[in-house]
């Protein structure tokens, strides 16, 4: 259960229908996700969240199923059921096969079990590796 109430569309003030009505038609929904009813409690956060979040995962230089699947990655290594879910069917409905959503799972596995490997055996970063990240 929610910490506070969900503001029904029909209960909103009109700054939270404007955010409701720009998220529904951005994303070609005709409904709003409870998370966006339980952040409109707060009129400012639920704005601020919605255009970082429409910047964020607007078009850009990554592909959009790409970044729907690196926000399900980060969902799934922050353990929020809500958040995985609903970017899995996002991933899904902007077209991510079955087949795309098992390899990304794979790779989020690997990097999972690669990342407690460097962890619990302390290995410490190459120079050569920093260098190529950096570009250099």
């Amino acid at each position: 259960m929610p910490i506070g109430r969900k503001v029904e569309y029909e209960d909103a003030s009109p700054e939270v229908r404007a955010v409701y009505d720009d998220i529904m038609e951005t994303r070609k929904l005709r409904w709003i996700a409870d998370f966006w009813k339980v952040i409109a409690q707060d009129p400012a956060t639920l704005k601020r969240t919605w255009e970082s979040m429409k910047q964020t995962m607007g078009p850009g230089a990554i592909d959009p199923v790409a970044k729907e699947l690196i926000f399900v990655a980060v969902s799934i290594a922050n353990g929020c059921e809500y958040c995985t879910t609903a970017h899995t069917a996002t991933a899904r409905a902007k077209g991510a096969s079955p087949e795309m959503l098992a390899e990304a799972f794979a790779v989020m596995g690997m990097a999972a079990e690669t990342n407690a490997l460097v962890t619990a055996w302390q290995v410490e970063l190459d120079d050569r590796l920093r260098s190529a990240a950096r570009g250099c």
